[in-house]
């Protein structure tokens, strides 16, 4: 009877206690992460990945914003941004895919560009596009100046022959005046062109969000789903692996499962640029700064809802990896990275990286587009 009175005893502490933590858990995260970012717990990495710890965006400088778009660089550039154009039918601008009331994206599956053709993946928001090292899914531009002729010169973009681009903008007063101002000389070329353009978007940069207060130490900002989230996204999500560092992102390129091999949506990726079959289906990991406004997400666009992404991620995305002999030996079937692992993650636990995921979004950042352009 003893026996049994003392194992009863041992239940009910247990169950207690178990209580206890649970309902404590929350109160214990906000206490670990009201440290300062260098004392946080440590999040779980891969061996032989490289991170880089989170990091806030500096406050804003009104008085030097101001002073840099006033830039003649900048002024010429954002007209041509915005000015269709440089397009061949002169319908399509730089700013219709990436639209400043959408956050520098379109919100479209794949754009649609001259003649209504569609491309075959998302366009990617050019919000804090300066710190990018490569540029386009498939990384196959290493400079903004670099990457500003594919869309424009792109039969399905903005289709205009590039021969006669130069021509088109000297037969302008406008544009000859703008050059002079930007750079001492009417007689410009596609070197300044490119220039002006690189130069306008490296001055679209995400406003600070939540989370970047939060890291700076006003710890109320966050509800304690969003610090359950934070924790999450560092360890058992296993997110940080890839998404990290001040824009949440490695730079780097991954097989997540999204190639579609030897069927409809098949993209071979980062292949196409390098031709290494070990680079079939591996995208650019994109950032994630002001993640809930770029949606649709992924390259192929095909999600149009957080938590179907992250159910994908939780699931492995294991199930197109080879299988048979004859799959295993096709050097050109997709290997899904091995930083892709089940997670088992709960539907509360999702729904906490989701909430943490709204944090580290800012609000939107609407620029004015020109009132005129030079014509």
């Amino acid at each position: 009877m003893k026996r049994l009175w003392l194992t009863g005893v041992v239940l009910g502490i247990a169950i207690v206690l178990t209580a206890f933590l649970d309902g404590n858990t929350h109160v214990d995260l906000r206490t670990l992460y009201s440290k300062p970012v260098n004392e946080w717990p440590a999040p779980e990495i891969d061996s032989g990945v490289n991170w880089q710890e989170f990091k806030s965006l500096p406050k804003p400088d009104a008085t030097s914003y101001f002073s840099l778009m006033e830039q003649p660089k900048v002024v010429l550039g954002k007209m041509l941004f915005f000015d269709p154009i440089l397009s061949g039918s002169n319908q399509i601008s730089c700013s219709s895919c990436h639209n400043p009331q959408t956050s520098w994206g379109d919100h479209l599956t794949v754009p649609v560009g001259n003649d209504h053709l569609v491309g075959t993946r998302n366009t990617l928001s050019l919000l804090n596009v300066h710190a990018r090292a490569s540029m386009f899914w498939d990384g196959r531009a290493t400079s903004l100046e670099e990457q500003a002729l594919s869309p424009i010169a792109a039969h399905n973009e903005m289709a205009m022959d590039l021969t006669q681009l130069v021509p088109k903008l000297k037969a302008i007063q406008g544009y000859r005046e703008l050059f002079a101002e930007a750079f001492g000389d009417t007689d410009f070329s596609m070197p300044e062109i490119m220039s002006a353009l690189a130069a306008f978007q490296r001055t679209l940069t995400s406003r600070r969000s939540r989370f970047d207060e939060f890291v700076d130490g006003k710890h109320s900002v966050l509800n304690d789903d969003e610090i359950a989230g934070l924790h999450l996204f560092r360890t058992k999500a296993r997110c940080m692996n890839c998404h990290h560092g001040q824009y949440f992102t490695d730079e780097q390129f991954h097989n997540i499962g999204l190639t579609y091999f030897e069927r409809k949506y098949q993209d071979l990726g980062r292949y196409e640029v390098t031709g290494n079959p070990e680079d079939v289906g591996k995208f650019r990991t994109p950032s994630l700064r002001d993640v809930m406004n770029t949606n649709p997400w992924m390259h192929n666009g095909l999600f149009d809802n957080i938590i179907g992404v992250l159910n994908m991620y939780n699931s492995g995305m294991g199930m197109n990896d080879p299988k048979t002999a004859e799959e295993r030996a096709n050097p050109m079937h997709p290997r899904v990275d091995p930083l892709m692992k089940k997670l088992d993650l709960s539907r509360k636990e999702i729904q906490q990286v989701a909430a943490f995921l709204e944090a580290i979004t800012a609000t939107k950042y609407r620029m004015d587009r020109p009132d005129k352009l030079p014509r």
